[in-house]
């Protein structure tokens, strides 16, 4: 099984998460990830949501998200070419001999450091999936005090602007 992303736009109501996650919970399927956020539009928000099931589960769930009432459009990605990043922040131990190795891995990586402590560093990183995995196994080296990651979002790759954008 591997990981699988779906975006799922949303009337931006009251209740929405908890029915989706419900649908969820209810009939046993794991979410992995859930990331929501408004979209360009005020009344509608976008969920990401990453699983790890097996073929027929994933269409089992498309088709379920698809029902609920609130659910505007389900994507699967599984259908076409997208683009997904995730951010992480993560803090690291930090001393006069690794301070200067920590700096040039960030550069490397295209790293933020948003913060700086005397023993302490901040750290942002967006990228896909492969590339936060590997920056945290090298910071895990100098010793990571917190982390937290936002899980993945998605969009569909698209070659031209819609009509409707074009003027």
């Amino acid at each position: 099984m591997t990981l699988h992303t779906i975006s799922v736009l949303v009337e931006n109501k009251f209740g929405v998460l908890a029915r989706v996650a419900g649908m969820f919970s209810g009939r046993g399927y794991n979410i992995h990830t859930l990331n929501v956020g408004p979209s360009h539009d005020a009344k509608v928000s976008r969920m990401t949501i990453v699983v790890r099931e097996k073929e027929n589960v994933l269409n089992q769930i498309i088709k379920q998200l698809d029902k609920l009432i609130d659910v505007i459009q389900v994507i699967d990605f599984r259908e076409g070419d997208y683009v997904d990043r995730e951010l992480v922040l993560l803090q690291v131990r930090v001393d006069r001999e690794s301070r200067a190795e920590v700096i040039e891995l960030c550069q490397i990586f295209r790293a933020k450091i948003i913060d700086v402590g005397r023993s302490v560093v901040t750290i942002e990183l967006t990228g896909d999936n492969a590339k936060i995995t590997k920056f945290i196994a090298l910071m895990d080296n100098f010793g990571i005090l917190d982390l937290t990651r936002t899980g993945r979002i998605a969009l569909p790759r698209v070659d031209d602007a819609p009509e409707e954008l074009v003027s």
